[in-house]
């Protein structure tokens, strides 16, 4: 893998820049969690651990393939974009190349790039035209194609779980319904590799119900930890929404819909005492 050296020096100098940030806002005093820095070089690892291992001497050639595309593919843009790098960015960097960053994540392509089902028909569909159509059998083993891989995963996960700020946010509802649709069209796609593999390719039927089987569970863990993600924004939104609806009954007592209550017999009892309207001058003399 000739193209290994540059893989590995590029996570390592991104890894090294996010700690970099993050130090920096803790010298002047603002938090950072530490373990959105654990989940940056964890994501380095694993993507360097996809790329630059050499899967085809302890695996059979497809099955090799399939085990780094699981981890640059799809294992590690989940710490990637949990580790919430676009935050950061715009939280360390000075003035002018923060608001550089924000015309760019406000920008119309950037909208579209975000939009769920666009970010899923780049990643998902990507993998469908590299399996089903007729590409140089080279391509399966190219360390730039774990880039690409890697690319497309951490855009599809930006893009569901929707942890850094953008624009336009997109409803829980639509990034749900495209995380299922993309788990199936996955599926799918690992199924067929079960029957035959890719155009062009020799690969054994032993290599195949390795691999396929590979994808698929793989794929599948991958993608229940999207989903148990997404369930703790719901959770999270929905206490957020309980306190909201709560917080006028509390300042407004007991009463419906943010109406004060009636006033307690007692309370009414004493506002309307001889003795409260009483002038100062007739309650010193007493």
């Amino acid at each position: 893998m000739t193209a290994a050296g540059p893989l590995l020096l590029t996570a390592l100098l991104a890894c090294a820049a996010y700690t970099a940030a993050a130090a920096r806002l803790r010298r002047r005093g603002d938090a950072w969690p530490w373990w959105r820095q654990a989940c940056c070089w964890l994501a380095g690892t694993v993507f360097v651990a996809g790329a630059a291992l050499p899967w085809q001497t302890w695996l059979p050639p497809f099955t090799g393939h399939m085990a780094a595309h699981l981890a640059a593919g799809m294992v590690a843009p989940l710490p990637a974009v949990l580790a919430r790098p676009v935050t950061l960015a715009l939280r360390a960097l000075p003035v002018p190349g923060r608001r550089a960053l924000l015309a760019v994540l406000h920008s119309r392509p950037a909208a579209v790039l975000a939009f769920p089902p666009v970010a899923a028909a780049l990643d998902i569909g990507g993998l469908w035209l590299l399996y089903r159509a007729p590409v140089p059998p080279q391509w399966h083993h190219s360390p730039w194609l774990y880039v690409h891989l890697f690319a497309a995963g951490w855009l599809f996960t930006f893009a569901v779980l929707a942890v850094d700020p953008l624009r336009h946010r997109t409803g829980l509802a639509l990034r749900a319904g495209t995380l299922l649709a993309a788990a199936a069209a996955h599926a799918v796609l690992a199924k067929t590799l079960w029957a035959a593999g890719p155009p062009g390719t020799g690969y054994a039927p032993a290599d195949l119900h390795r691999a396929a089987p590979l994808m698929y569970y793989g794929g599948d863990a991958v993608e229940i930890a999207l989903a148990v993600v997404l369930a703790c924004q719901w959770y999270r939104a929905q206490g957020r929404a309980l306190a909201r609806r709560s917080r006028p009954a509390r300042r407004h007592g007991p009463g419906r819909g943010g109406v004060p209550g009636p006033v307690p017999p007692e309370r009414a009892s004493r506002s309307l005492r001889p003795s409260d309207h009483r002038p100062r001058h007739q309650e010193a003399s007493r």
